[in-house]
């Protein structure tokens, strides 16, 4: 089953996510198929960017969001 979620990036107390498309079977942090953006929670400015687009064509592809990406970009 292909997933979009969030992978961590980024040092200690000081995270940074990437908006990955991935196998639901891999590591958070493992391979991934594609990267569709990124999430910044420490940055006002600029917290959250993602390609619109690519998400749709992987949703109508059967690909499933997590949780925390559909609370994100809804």
């Amino acid at each position: 089953m292909v997933k979009i979620r969030l992978s961590r990036k980024g040092i200690r107390k000081k995270p940074f996510y990437q908006i990955i498309v991935t196998n639901s079977r891999n590591s958070r942090d493992g391979r991934f198929i594609e990267k569709l953006g990124y999430f910044d929670p420490l940055n006002l400015n600029k917290k959250l960017q993602f390609n619109k687009n690519r998400m749709d064509f992987w949703i109508s592809k059967g690909a499933i969001l997590s949780n925390r990406v559909y609370s994100l970009v809804k």
